[in-house]
């Protein structure tokens, strides 16, 4: 009996229904000081999807550190921006977790929690709000065997997560002894919205020069590229509802003869983190650390 109940709890955990969580202890997090959201009359709250802990309604930017053990640090380090559509932050499975595995390799890695959207305070009027129907994407045209171009998505005001990513690159930087970061060597990867940032971050910021840039699962549309863009690592599923047969940012990198590296892998639908099992895309992480290591970002090694 004592098994069914945990057999049946981890299930109850991993379904796609959200369940409440007290929020969890953060005491490595490091206040960015970058204000609050206008507008955001409900306080942050967590809660638990597909197992995994996030957080909504974050209106206080935090940092929070994963440093290699002593004596494996090779002076690299990561933003990691985790996603959740810029209402919520998927932190487990996007932020901490990655972190952790970036550290393990003697990456300093950065947990970025930036300010969100405000979303229902109460935790019934969320999911239901998460659960309204969506927009189908558009039918090809009467006789065309093509898919239809997906509409570009409305741009999104991301002043305040990018002030939140200006804000981490520069405390690193400010800190970078301390942390043992070569400041020549941060880049930053980011998760579904938290690629977005990413990408927003390297085509609209004038503070960050971000070494490198991994956008995992984003938008796959052309983009205008920066003179003294980062090389890029890419990585998304054929299934994933954001490619849609698109490789417009490759092409856009490529054109502008800056290096790219891109991995379609044939599944893994969207948010997969590191990985879910029996999925091609699971090894996109070890590509990642390869990449690094052949362009020499691991350099301190």
């Amino acid at each position: 009996m004592v098994c069914f109940l945990v057999f049946a709890s981890a299930a109850l955990a991993q379904d796609g229904t959200i369940y409440p969580l007290e929020a969890p202890a953060e005491p490595r997090a490091i206040l960015l000081g970058t204000g609050g959201v206008e507008n955001q009359p409900a306080p942050e709250t967590w809660f638990r999807q597909w197992g995994d802990p996030m957080a909504r309604n974050i209106s206080t930017a935090t940092l929070t550190p994963f440093l290699p053990e002593p004596g494996k640090a090779n002076g690299a380090a990561v933003i990691v921006a985790p996603g959740g559509g810029f209402s919520w932050l998927s932190m487990g499975n996007e932020g901490w977790e990655v972190a952790e595995a970036l550290a393990k390799q003697g990456i300093a890695a950065f947990v970025l929690k930036y300010r969100l959207n405000p979303t229902p305070e109460s935790l019934e009027d969320f999911s239901a709000w998460m659960n309204r129907p969506r927009t189908a994407p558009p039918a090809p045209a009467s006789g065309s065997t093509q898919p239809a171009t997906p509409p570009r998505p409305p741009q999104r005001d991301l002043s305040n997560q990018l002030e939140d990513a200006e804000a981490a690159y520069a405390m690193i930087v400010a800190r970078a002894k301390e942390w043992g970061v070569d400041t020549d060597r941060i880049g930053m990867i980011g998760f579904s919205a938290g690629a977005g940032l990413t990408m927003h971050s390297t085509l609209h910021s004038k503070t960050m020069k971000l070494a490198f840039i991994g956008p995992i699962y984003g938008g796959m549309g052309p983009v205008e590229v920066p003179k003294n863009a980062p090389p890029m690592f890419n990585v998304i599923a054929t299934d994933d509802f954001l490619f849609q047969g698109q490789f417009g940012v490759i092409e856009s990198w490529h054109k502008a003869g800056i290096p790219v590296e891109f991995h379609l892998y044939q599944n893994g639908g969207h948010g997969f983190g590191l990985g879910n099992p029996n999925r091609t895309s699971n090894r996109w992480f070890d590509a990642f650390i390869h990449w690094l290591d052949v362009n020499k970002f691991l350099a301190g090694k």
